[in-house]
């Protein structure tokens, strides 16, 4: 007869058995709960922005210490600092008290998450040297962060500050030395040929790290076949796109970045993956020596941020959409006033 020991017994044998012929999958599902929970941290503290819990949700899921790597609104809050401009309150809710975030989607991978989100409200107050226009507005920001033990160590946000000063029809506000705050050129990154080796070497078990070789290679010295693409494929934004509405109506859409900077070399800085979907973050780093979208080659070197959020469907790139500094390098070319004209 077969007692209750031994049904115990034999039950958590084979509950041993099974985890030790599955360990891939065990981990993995302990893995996906700590994504989901790392996801929840940093939901919580975006929802928590301007409510009148923020300050406690903030000390309960914000490591002592934390580090903000970069602002959202980078160049607009450097080039305000020491010019005495009205201050515009915690995440600029003075200028902006109608301000609502509201998060379009997300990506997680070890102890990073990625976000972006939708940033709207109206004009009502000096924002950072610009004075208050009644104007509402409404512009996308990405964020990336890591956490470690449920709480978040770093923060790393880039705004579309371009898209918010076409909107507010504003130019950069002028400081009392006459200078403008130029973002310095980083040689962060690493050399997608490198990275690619690297990745190639494996492991290459998991979904996510064959799709991340596919998009690595997109920056390699050779180009990627149009075989890797899906029949479908869609690239839905181009990363400077604001740049790219103002070549449409100069009638030059072919003068893009690419053909402006021939000499381009992008460096890749970062990946996250997760399923089907892949964030790679890399340095746009060229010279301007050929015409862009009408604006004529400034000769300088270019080294800002862009970020591309793809997907991967079935081993086949099907979807891609970019995100770029485009504040910081109509700054580095010295056209940063021109998408007002």
């Amino acid at each position: 007869m077969l007692s209750r020991r031994n049904l115990l017994t034999g039950t958590i044998g084979a509950g041993l058995a099974l985890t030790a012929a599955h360990p891939q999958r065990a981990a993995a599902q302990s893995a996906a709960v700590n994504l989901e929970r790392n996801k929840d941290v940093v939901r919580r503290l975006k929802e928590s922005q301007g409510t009148k819990d923020e300050a406690a949700v903030q000390r309960e899921l914000t490591a002592p210490g934390a580090k903000r790597l970069r602002a959202g609104i980078e160049h607009l809050a450097k080039n305000a600092q020491d010019q005495d401009f009205p201050n515009p309150g915690p995440n600029l809710r003075t200028a902006f008290p109608d301000r609502a975030d509201t998060i379009e989607t997300m990506i997680a991978e070890g102890d990073r998450v990625g976000m972006i989100f939708r940033v709207s409200g109206t004009h009502q107050g000096n924002v950072l040297g610009i004075p208050p226009t009644g104007k509402k507005f409404e512009f996308q920001e990405m964020a990336m962060f890591r956490l470690a033990d449920g709480k978040v160590t770093e923060s790393w946000f880039m705004a579309d500050e371009a898209g918010l000063m076409r909107q507010l029809g504003a130019k950069m506000p002028s400081r009392k030395d006459g200078q403008t705050i130029v973002p310095a050129l980083s040689n962060a990154g690493e050399d997608p040929d490198a990275v690619i080796k690297r990745l190639q070497a494996g492991p290459l078990a998991m979904p996510e790290d064959r799709n991340r070789l596919l998009i690595a290679r997109s920056k390699g010295s050779v180009p990627l076949p149009k075989s890797e693409l899906a029949p479908d494929f869609r690239q839905t934004r181009v990363g400077f796109q604001h740049l790219r509405d103002y070549g449409d109506k100069k009638g030059v859409p072919s003068q893009n970045i690419t053909d402006a900077m021939p000499d381009r070399h992008d460096r890749i800085e970062d990946f996250i993956a997760e399923g089907e979907n892949v964030w790679m973050r890399f340095r746009l780093a060229a010279v301007h020596s050929k015409p862009l979208y009408g604006l004529p080659p400034a000769g300088k070197h270019v080294d800002v941020t862009e970020i591309g959020v793809m997907r991967v469907v079935d081993g086949k790139w099907k979807q891609a959409w970019y995100f770029g500094d485009e504040l910081g390098l109509l700054l580095q070319l010295g056209f940063v006033d021109t998408l007002q004209a």
